[in-house]
C-alpha cells in the first residue's frame, strides 16, 4: 500500500453548491505540503448531483477516494466511515460547507509536527449565524463541559487533525450515537487548538435545523453523562423533603382552624406536579434504554454502496 502522509475526511450530503470550490481551496492548500495526501469524500446518501461530482472529481485526479453509502445515515456516522477508511498518517475533518477555511490545515499540521496528536480549531467568531443559534451553541458547550468527567474545549465543532494513533484507537470505539468531538477528547493524547473566524455557509442550507441541533445535543449528554439520571434521584430527594417539611404545617393549620389548605386545588396541584416529575425521570431513562437498545442489536453502523479509490480497506 502506498504510504499516505495526509487524509482529509469530509462528509457530504447535498453539496452540490459547495463541492468544486471546496476542491478546489483543499487541492491549493495541500499541493503546497509537497507531502502525499489523500481526500475522503463520504456520500451521505445525497439527493442531489453530489454524488455524480464526486466520481467526476475521482477521474481527474486519483487522489480523491470516495466511500458512497447506500442511504443517509447521519454526519456523525459519515465522519466515522471517513475515519475508518482513512489511509493517512494524519487525518483531518472538516466540514463541506466551507464555514471551515482549508487553509486553517497548514496550521494544524504545524501544531501536529510539534507532537501534538489532536489539534482542534477553536471558534473564535461565528459569522452569518443567528444570535438564537450562538446563544444555544455557547450554553450547549459550557452545560456539556460542567456535567461530564472529561475536559471537552469549548466552542469547537468537528474540524481537526488527528494523529494515527488517535484514529486506531477511536476505530475501537463502536458506539452508534455518536460525539466525534467528546470521544476525541476522552482517548486523551496530546492535544492543542487554533483559533480561526468561521464564515458564513458558501451554498445551500443548514442540515442541522433546532430539532437535529436538539437531538445531537442530548446525543453528547446521554454519551458522556450520567447526569440526567441522577437528576431523577435529586428530584426525588427534593420533593420527599418539601413533603416532609409542609406535612407538619399542613396538620398544624388544619388544626388551628386556618382554611389556606382547604379544598382540592392543592392536591390537585400537587398530584400533577408529581406525575409530571415522574413522566420526565421515565423518559429520561427511556433515552438510555433506547440507546441501549441501539448497542445490543448490533447493527452495522453504516451500509456502503461503494469505496472507489483505495487500495487497502482495514
Amino acid at each position: 500500500m502506498t504510504s499516505i502522509r495526509y487524509s482529509i475526511v469530509v462528509p457530504c450530503y447535498n453539496e452540490e453548491g459547495s463541492l468544486p470550490e471546496l476542491y478546489r481551496r483543499i487541492t491549493e492548500v495541500m499541493s503546497q505540503t509537497e507531502e502525499s495526501w489523500e481526500l475522503v469524500l463520504v456520500n451521505d446518501g445525497s439527493a442531489d448531483r453530489t454524488a455524480e461530482m464526486m466520481r467526476e472529481l475521482h477521474a481527474a485526479n486519483p487522489q480523491v477516494h470516495i466511500v458512497d453509502f447506500a442511504r443517509n445515515f447521519g454526519h456523525q456516522i459519515a465522519v466515522t466511515a471517513g475515519m475508518d477508511y482513512a489511509q493517512g498518517e494524519a487525518v483531518i475533518l472538516i466540514d463541506a460547507d466551507l464555514q471551515d477555511p482549508p487553509e486553517l490545515i497548514w496550521d494544524m499540521i504545524k501544531k501536529w509536527k510539534e507532537g501534538y496528536k489532536v489539534v482542534y480549531a477553536i471558534r473564535a467568531e461565528r459569522k452569518g449565524e443567528t444570535w438564537f443559534k450562538i446563544w444555544t451553541a455557547k450554553i450547549f458547550y459550557r452545560v456539556i463541559y460542567s456535567i461530564t468527567d472529561i475536559s471537552i474545549p469549548l466552542d469547537t465543532g468537528d474540524f481537526r487533525l488527528m494523529d494515527r494513533k488517535v484514529v486506531d484507537t477511536m476505530k475501537q470505539m463502536p458506539e452508534r450515537h455518536r460525539f466525534i468531538r467528546g470521544m476525541t477528547s476522552w482517548v486523551g493524547f496530546k492535544q492543542t487548538g487554533v483559533e480561526y473566524v468561521r464564515e458564513e455557509r458558501f451554498a445551500g442550507e443548514t442540515h442541522y435545523p433546532f430539532r437535529r441541533m436538539l437531538r445531537f445535543a442530548i446525543t453528547a449528554i446521554t454519551g458522556f453523562s450520567h447526569m440526567p439520571l441522577q437528576l431523577a434521584t435529586y428530584l426525588g430527594f427534593f420533593i420527599a423533603t418539601i413533603s416532609t417539611l409542609s406535612t407538619p404545617i399542613v396538620i398544624i393549620g388544619r388544626l388551628s382552624g386556618s382554611h389556606s389548605f382547604e379544598g382540592q386545588a392543592t392536591t390537585l396541584v400537587m398530584v400533577l406536579f408529581l406525575g409530571g416529575v415522574q413522566l420526565i425521570s421515565l423518559g429520561i431513562i427511556g433515552e438510555y434504554l433506547g440507546r441501549i437498545y441501539d448497542e445490543v442489536k448490533g447493527r452495522p453502523m453504516y451500509v456502503v454502496n461503494e469505496a472507489i479509490g483505495f487500495e487497502v480497506k482495514e
